[in-house]
């Protein structure tokens, strides 16, 4: 845990933190009703501070432990890459960035609410894929991994996919934009990373 904080100290952070606030949401309804993102508020000047809080706090055990697993097998490996204050930006700003289409698209709907931190980790995941599009990434129940850029696409496709049967309580939305989000603010920071994503993939073959 020591190299972790030394080699990656925001990513360990956020990590301790959104597990520290989620296990605490989860047993105090207040804090839910405080922290949980509020399209009708938020796209009326109200409870702004939310499409932050969200991000730390989880619906339930599963929603937490998927979440901070996927973060952690990417974050640390990301900032020790880009930089300390330049992973704070990436994380943040797409976290803001991937649910303001759900405030859009969800302004009126007064009793909507969406939380979790999927938005910012997506956007980790793709910022991870555009620096090592070929490394393998595992899928369950796929016994093998597949290239980073393949689980890319297939995820992108499954986001919009999924968006559009609008069923169960996934934000999908927050997904797909957390993941377009990570891609631009990853190409704003590193202007040359297009291209040695495409090299790397000619190289592959």
């Amino acid at each position: 845990m020591e190299q972790y904080l030394q080699a990656a100290p925001v990513a360990s952070f956020i990590f301790i933190i959104t597990i520290a606030l989620s296990l605490w949401a989860f047993s105090n309804e207040r804090l839910y009703g405080e922290f949980m993102l509020h399209p009708y508020s938020v796209a009326r000047g109200q409870r702004v501070w939310t499409l932050v809080t969200s991000g730390f706090i989880h619906r339930d055990w599963a929603h937490l432990l998927f979440n901070m697993w996927s973060y952690f097998i990417f974050a640390p490996t990301l900032e020790t890459l880009v930089g300390h204050w330049q992973f704070a930006l990436l994380y943040f700003c797409s976290l803001i960035l991937s649910d303001l289409p759900t405030v859009s698209k969800f302004k009126e709907a007064y009793n909507y609410h969406s939380l979790g931190a999927s938005g910012a980790i997506s956007a980790v995941l793709f910022s991870y894929i555009l620096f090592f599009p070929m490394n393998r990434i595992g899928v369950f129940p796929i016994p093998f991994g597949i290239p980073a850029v393949l689980f890319g696409v297939l995820y992108l496709i499954y986001c919009v996919y999924a968006s559009r049967q609008a069923r169960g309580t996934i934000n999908h939305d927050a997904h797909f934009f957390g993941a377009l989000s990570g891609i631009m603010i990853t190409v704003l920071l590193y202007h040359d990373v297009l291209l040695n994503f495409v090299e790397q993939i000619r190289a592959s073959f």
